[in-house]
């Protein structure tokens, strides 16, 4: 099993908003960074979003500043991202990720990964 597990995508209209949460399993990622990224059909995977492992630093791609919202429980091993106003061109498979080092947003320097939940949203 991957050591993290998404959940809560699905197909919303645009406008639309979605809860993702990213649960660890068999580990704890507590003093990881964590981040949330996507994926597009044809398109290289891009860095949406990252919170330290505090919870107290956050950084969001432009793409999504504003829309989206991500925050972490250490004590129940989660990362949640709310996301508001919906585009099509936010369709994409969104992936959890952690990382030994904060602030990093290229996918290649994230240790581990969970396998992602489609989100689609419709025009």
């Amino acid at each position: 099993q991957a050591p993290l597990v998404e959940s809560g995508g699905g197909l919303v209209q645009t406008g639309g908003s979605l809860r993702l949460s990213c649960t660890a399993s068999g580990r704890t990622f507590s003093y990881y960074a964590m981040g949330w990224f996507r994926q597009a059909p044809g398109k290289e995977r891009e860095f949406v979003v990252g919170i330290s492992w505090s919870g107290g630093n956050t950084v969001y791609a432009d793409s999504v500043k504003g829309r989206f919202t991500i925050s972490r429980d250490n004590a129940k091993n989660t990362v949640d991202l709310q996301m508001s106003s919906l585009k099509p061109e936010d369709t994409a498979v969104y992936y959890c990720a952690a990382d030994r080092v904060w602030g990093e947003t290229c996918a290649y320097e994230y240790n581990y990964w969970g396998r992602g939940t489609q989100v689609t949203v419709s025009s």
